[in-house]
């Protein structure tokens, strides 16, 4: 006996995150469950990278998340999960402290890990899943 299940899939995009760079969503919204596509610290106004500090590239995937969790109707309350890529794990301290103020009651679960480059050569970069 098979047990048939309807699962809603639909993309999620906003103007107000760069748009992708390659052959993916910004989001894919699953039943209540957003998966956000990892953001680096385009400015989506110009679609160039910004020019900063490590503190100043968080500030800005940051901004890019809230924007594609704000298309879904969600904010960083419905995150559950982060994953942060960082090119020089030497900057976790200066990530962290950005980080907190966007995650601070209920922080979600995360990863933080040093890769060895990202695209564009941003310094960070972070992807979530939210749930509704």
């Amino acid at each position: 006996m098979s047990t048939s299940t309807s699962t809603s899939r639909s993309t999620v995009t906003t103007p107000l995150a760069p748009a992708a760079i390659g052959p993916y969503s910004q989001g894919i919204l699953v039943d209540d469950r957003l998966y956000v596509s990892g953001q680096i610290a385009i400015d989506p106004d110009t679609g160039s990278m910004i020019d900063g500090s490590i503190e100043a590239e968080t500030e800005r995937v940051l901004e890019n998340i809230e924007a594609i969790l704000n298309a879904a109707s969600m904010d960083f309350e419905n995150v559950v999960r982060c994953e942060v890529f960082m090119t020089d794990v030497n900057n976790y301290g200066q990530v962290n402290e950005v980080y907190a103020r966007y995650f601070n009651e209920q922080p979600p679960a995360r990863q933080a890990v040093e890769v060895s480059a990202l695209p564009r050569n941003a310094s960070v970069e972070i992807s979530c899943i939210a749930v509704r």
